[in-house]
């Protein structure tokens, strides 16, 4: 079976002593591919060197996440764009809105979001999106930019049936990953409901690991955990699932 993780920050601190057998052992569960979400300039370039050291299995994104939105976000925009011309990204993410912790910048944040999916249109590629108490912001945003040309992920989705019927209406994947795992998270029922093509695995590492990790760590290790609780809940063989939600990830972001 082969899984990919579409959302993993093996970049972070967290991976610091160990990353390479972070990798190395993802690689052994099955999880042949993980795609990086970049976060700000400062983490370009450890994200970077993963990649490179681990060309077959690792592939970056490039973004302005919405809590790295601050006064100087004009210049950290234009770094992402003038990076764009640069390298080959696989998407732009992660972007979108994070209401959660401080609404200082919201306005920016909505700018940042809106300038972004443009740079997604006007280079062909997905893009990422993050939404904390923010989902009637981005889908008034989504609602406004939609197009043919534009395509991507709602990452770590923890909302209602309501709220992924919409995301399935505007062509986009629902991103699901350790918090379906979590007892009274109610996303178990939501899953049910949709359809495996609109799926996507993901760990969002080193956050939100699923259980029985629950409170440690994550790790793109874990992947197999969050595919077997949707083989469960759809009552269908874990190899299906592998097999569509891998498929789904190289459709979209088309990294091989």
């Amino acid at each position: 079976m082969i899984f990919t993780d579409t959302h993993t920050h093996l970049y972070l601190e967290q991976f610091d002593k160990d990353r390479k057998q972070i990798i190395t052992d993802a690689i052994k569960e099955g999880v042949e591919y993980m795609l990086l979400p970049n976060i700000d300039s400062s983490s370009i370039s450890g994200m970077m060197k993963i990649c490179n050291d681990f060309p077959e299995n690792c592939f970056p994104m490039i973004g302005l996440h919405p809590t790295s939105v601050k006064s100087n976000y004009k210049e950290e925009l234009e770094i992402v764009e003038n990076k764009l011309s640069d390298k080959n990204f696989i998407a732009i993410g992660e972007i979108g809105i994070d209401l959660y912790w401080d609404k200082t910048y919201k306005r920016e944040q909505e700018t940042a979001l809106r300038y972004q999916i443009e740079l997604a249109k006007k280079n062909k590629i997905p893009v990422v999106i993050h939404t904390r108490n923010s989902f009637s912001e981005i889908f008034e945003i989504m609602e406004d930019v939609i197009s043919t040309e534009l395509n991507g992920v709602f990452h770590c989705f923890t909302g209602n049936i309501e709220d992924a019927e919409r995301i399935i209406d505007l062509g986009f994947k629902i991103g699901i990953g350790g918090v379906l795992t979590f007892k009274n998270s109610g996303l178990d029922k939501v899953v049910q409901e949709i359809d495996l093509e609109h799926i996507l695995l993901e760990t969002d590492s080193p956050y939100l690991a699923p259980v029985p990790f629950r409170g440690k760590r994550n790790s793109s290790a874990y992947i197999p955990y969050i595919a077997n609780k949707i083989a469960e809940i759809k009552n269908i063989p874990i190899k299906e699932v592998s097999e569509i939600t891998t498929y789904n990830a190289i459709s979209l972001f088309r990294f091989i």
